[in-house]
């Protein structure tokens, strides 16, 4: 068995090794982990159910407080039109989140999932952040086990990795002081993987972290990986701060680049050993970077996005349909394949070779 890369050997990849270099290790990883050259998207809607939230993260464009005038809790006639629309393009989740509202507790999230699930058994619910979870809990003065059960009885299939930004409490301390720590986001996530929820973690870089602390937020996640194996996939995304009370308390906060972008991907991909997908976010970075992310340890594009909040809040406004995602597939000589929320292959754009084995 090959020797896992270490905390500092990532560290010292991160900072000194070649960039084309890193591109090409990343890669021949992903072709060991992906031998077929297939890369594959989803088609989705995010739907913000809330834009209500108390815990004022300071990186975070999109919340409202509850007296606002622009804040909203959509209803259920809202969210079947916005489902209705997903169906129509051939769409297959939602990604489910909300702000996370004062005053909703885990009978109301029982009734939205259960409607949602009645009406709409083919379509997969992917939802509820770490902190949305941990605090039904505590509003309800349950477990964050009870609600899980209670969501995944309802209809629940999996949860995001939302909310993770990076698991280091001084950061966290920092850009969203009221949010819960590292331990409980780990412990969510732990919970939902014994009961049998799949879900997928994710990294927000670029504020005012180490490159330390962005290797240790890879290792918690590959510990835990390793104790439940419920982790789907890895998305990671750059701080966008146009709007963001972060941006005004730490100016000296710079905008990450594409380099810096594509170098934390590519280690991200040799580092997390046991995470089988790694995403693209080409809604932070645009399609070109996207793109190219698919050669630098990428095997997964993501969403084609239907609709859009809260990243788009902070300034960052790419789009792409699913024959824009097919054609950057093409362009790179993969193979692009349409996928559900479990990494299963709906569609194939692509001729399929015989299989001989």
């Amino acid at each position: 068995m090959t020797k896992r890369m270490s905390i500092d050997e990532a560290v010292d990849l991160i900072g000194h090794a070649d960039l084309k270099e890193l591109g090409q290790m990343a890669l021949a990883r992903k072709k060991e982990l992906h031998p077929k050259g297939v890369t594959t998207f989803v088609v989705d809607r995010n739907i913000n159910y809330t834009n209500v939230c108390w815990v004022d993260c300071k990186f975070c464009a999109f919340y409202r407080h509850e007296k606002n005038d622009e804040a909203y809790i959509l209803t259920f006639e809202e969210i079947d039109q916005k489902i209705e629309e997903l169906l129509a393009i051939g769409g297959t989740q939602i990604l489910f989140q909300g702000g996370v509202h004062p005053k909703l507790q885990i009978e109301w999230y029982e009734a939205l999932v259960e409607h949602i699930h009645q009406k709409y058994p083919q379509v997969t619910i992917h939802g509820f952040s770490a902190i949305e979870i941990d605090y039904i809990a505590t509003r309800s003065k349950i477990s964050i086990r009870e609600v899980l059960q209670r969501l995944h009885a309802k209809g629940l299939s999996s949860i995001p990795g939302a909310g993770a930004e990076i698991l280091s409490d001084r950061v966290r301390d920092i850009i969203a002081p009221k949010k819960l720590d590292k331990d409980t986001w780990l412990e969510v996530h732990r919970e939902a993987h014994k009961l049998g929820i799949k879900s997928t973690a994710t990294m927000m870089y670029g504020t005012v972290e180490t490159d330390r602390e962005i290797v240790e937020h890879w290792d918690y996640v590959r510990q835990l990986q390793e104790e439940t194996g419920g982790f789907r996939a890895f998305i990671m995304w750059s701080f966008q701060g146009k709007n963001t009370e972060l941006m005004e308390e730490h100016p000296e906060i710079e905008k990450q680049s594409s380099n810096r972008y594509l170098r934390l991907l590519a280690v991200a991909r040799l580092f997390l050993d046991n995470v089988p997908n790694i995403q693209s976010s080409w809604v932070t970075q645009g399609s070109y970077i996207g793109q190219m992310a698919l050669l630098f340890g990428a095997n997964d594009l993501g969403s084609t996005m239907m609709e859009e909040n809260v990243v788009s809040a902070a300034g960052a406004h790419n789009q792409m349909n699913q024959d824009e995602m097919i054609q950057l597939i093409r362009d790179v000589g993969e193979k692009p394949a349409k996928r559900n929320t479990a990494y299963e292959i709906l569609d194939r754009f692509y001729v399929q070779e015989q299989d001989v084995s």
